[in-house]
């Protein structure tokens, strides 16, 4: 899979069939879309083209938008190429390209740059500035500039009944295994493993630190979970927690997972976080021999649910 960070840098003269989103999640709904689209050109012997966008427009277009993604770019990037797609083109979003008219994004970019043959979109596909421009507005530039167009039917979309927003409302209730039904993988995050105080491992709990770079990554509520972790190639399994650390009067946020049977130095390793279960709400102590004892109840709650699991 080819990788181009603007428009301007795509340079083929091979037709292409292309769909246009932001895939937050490349989820089921997403995934369907996609697989038409490789399916389509395999047949008309074009390259099979994403545009997405970064930011996402609403983080330009909106005020104090505080919406948090399901992938990170990095994400989001493999997931597509998962689904052998030829190329994935990430466009810089801003308010200069958002005002755009709609002829003029088909014309000038989706024609003159992109080479299009064929456009695939879901059934509520809008574009152009204001978002303005529709579906019979689409078929209308098609027949103008000799593309065809395929719409996604309400149908066969909305019998998996997918969207983003219903996976953040599943990731952020705890629900991470209709979060998977939706997405089609576990959902995760990643980041890298930063020095802390060390506190756990006076506990008999060592923790990883973990530091996630990108902050509009959709990272679940403050509590603790029964996780599965990658780092290496290798898979392990272990206890998280989300917060302020209350009982040693912590200020400010971190994520730190104690892996079970696990002793390897990972410092400013990278390393892949899978949230599996919600064990407890984050609380306070009275001491710190009342948090060990806590987490020691914990340790046994998780490797009941793994146990369970496996």
């Amino acid at each position: 899979m080819e990788l181009y960070q603007t428009i301007a840098a795509y340079n083929q003269s091979q037709k292409s069939v292309l769909t246009i989103g932001t895939f937050d999640g490349v989820h089921f709904g997403h995934q369907k879309i996609l697989k038409n689209l490789v399916q389509n050109a395999i047949l008309l012997n074009c390259r099979s083209v994403v545009l997405t966008f970064f930011p996402h427009p609403q983080m330009v277009l909106k005020d104090n938008c505080t919406i948090k993604m399901l992938n990170t770019i990095p994400e989001k990037i493999q997931l597509l190429e998962m689904l052998h797609v030829d190329a994935v083109i990430v466009q810089p979003f801003n308010k200069e390209f958002s005002e755009l008219s709609a002829e003029d994004f088909i014309k000038k970019i989706v024609v003159d740059q992109l080479n299009v043959q064929k456009i695939i979109i879901g059934h509520d596909h809008r574009f152009g500035n204001n978002r303005s421009a529709n579906f019979d507005d689409l078929l209308a530039f098609g027949k103008k500039y000799n593309f065809d167009v395929e719409q996604i039917s309400v149908e066969a979309l909305d019998e998996i009944a997918i969207s983003s927003t219903k996976i953040r409302n599943a990731i952020l209730n705890n629900n991470f295994n209709g979060a998977k039904k939706y997405l089609g993988y576990s959902y995760f995050f990643s980041g890298t493993v930063v020095e802390g105080k060390k506190l756990g491992r006076t506990l008999n709990f060592p923790t990883a630190n973990v530091c996630v770079a990108e902050n509009y990554k959709l990272i679940p509520n403050t509590g603790v979970y029964v996780v599965q972790c990658e780092w290496n190639n290798a898979t392990f399994f272990g206890m998280m927690n989300i917060g302020n650390r209350p009982t040693i009067e912590g200020k400010n946020q971190t994520i730190e997972v104690h892996l079970f049977n696990f002793d390897n130095d990972i410092y400013h390793e990278k390393i892949k976080v899978i949230p599996l279960f919600f064990l407890r709400q984050e609380q306070k102590f009275a001491s710190i021999e009342d948090l060990k004892n806590q987490l020691e109840q914990d340790k046994v709650q998780a490797t009941q649910f793994l146990e369970n699991r496996l």
